[in-house]
């Protein structure tokens, strides 16, 4: 039982040294880093010329670690800088075969006309309805296939076609110029009103 007792104190007094020596131990204060780290790295280490500017080994590894992280960002940042140039070179040379709402509308026209992989498409008959009567958006070799897809219009896409074909002959009408493009227009709506009435 002696030895027992005797370990048993021994544990007791060393937890009593431990607890007792970390009371007594000041706190740490935090160690001022280097000044020449805090400067910027490119100064302080230049990779591209291959001279050190500061001898890495006078360094704690603490300022070490700083330095690298300073370095790391400024590749990763020089790397994002590349690939964000290389992006929008890439991207000026796609925009050009991107086709325009016009474009894809007169497509799906003549897609129609051919009956070839046609699908309808509510975005594109709405953008052909509102501008059929425009000849610059829509060329009289294209309206006359307009005609033909009108003669198939129903239900309420069909009766709104004539009230604003309407609406726009009685605004015509109401205009007594007599400019070409206004003739042109007249024409076109004269036409899509004898087709639906």
């Amino acid at each position: 039982m002696a030895k027992n007792k005797t370990k048993s104190s021994e544990k007791k007094e060393k937890k009593k040294t431990i607890s007792e020596s970390s009371v007594e131990v000041p706190k740490a204060k935090k160690k001022k880093l280097n000044p020449k780290v805090s400067e910027d790295p490119d100064s302080l280490i230049s990779k591209e010329e291959g001279q050190n500017n500061l001898n890495i080994e006078d360094l704690t590894p603490e300022e070490r670690r700083v330095l690298e992280r300073k370095l790391k960002k400024e590749r990763k940042k020089e790397e994002k800088k590349l690939k964000k140039e290389k992006g929008l070179a890439e991207e000026k040379k796609e925009e050009p075969s991107k086709p325009s709402g016009t474009d894809l509308a007169l497509q799906y026209l003549e897609s129609w006309s051919k009956k070839h992989e046609w699908k309808f498409q509510k975005t594109r008959q709405t953008w052909l309805l509102m501008n059929m009567y425009d000849q610059e958006k829509v060329p009289d070799k294209y309206f006359h296939i307009m005609l033909d897809y009108l003669g198939g219009l129903k239900g309420s896409a069909r009766e709104t076609t004539i009230q604003k074909a309407e609406a726009y002959m009685k605004e015509c009408d109401s205009d007594e110029t007599q400019e070409e493009a206004n003739s042109q227009r007249r024409e076109r709506i004269r036409e899509v009103l004898q087709l639906l009435s």
